[in-house]
């Protein structure tokens, strides 16, 4: 698996896209996925880059979450914005890290992406329930480097 493209089938795609939608479907948060083969980075201050590339701070409640994914370096950062970090458990992203990393170990990337971004929402919706004002304020669709 060199190329991002070898990462996730369009379909797998797709799955992932609609598992975004129902995280976010009784939440304002917003989950992004950003998937690149590499980066020379250290991979949490590229995924902070993206974050900031993909304007995720710029949500009314600051409530962005991202799942960064760097292929051939086999690594993934998850970041959450300031709203979000301050309300979740602690150890929450921990150990939502550790779900999506159970499942990369086993080759099952579309599933641990689709894990997170189910937690993500989940945890989300505890904080920030959708409300009748909320505009969807950020694409779903992943995002590639």
């Amino acid at each position: 698996m060199s190329q991002v493209e070898d990462f996730l089938t369009a379909e797998e795609e797709k799955e992932i896209i609609n598992s975004i939608l129902k995280a976010e479907r009784k939440t304002s948060g917003e989950i992004r996925v950003h998937i690149e083969p590499t980066t020379s980075l250290n991979h949490f201050k590229r995924a902070e880059e993206v974050f900031a590339l993909l304007k995720m701070e710029n949500t009314r409640d600051r409530n962005g979450v991202l799942i960064y994914v760097a292929v051939r370096d086999r690594k993934f950062v998850i970041i959450g914005d300031k709203g979000i970090n301050e309300v979740v458990p602690e150890g929450f992203w921990d150990s939502t890290k550790e779900i999506i990393q159970h499942e990369f170990k086993k080759g099952e990337y579309k599933k641990g992406i689709i894990e997170g971004v189910l937690r993500a929402g989940r945890e989300l919706k505890g904080h920030f329930p959708w409300k009748p004002d909320d505009t969807n304020e950020l694409s779903n669709e992943i995002s590639k480097g």
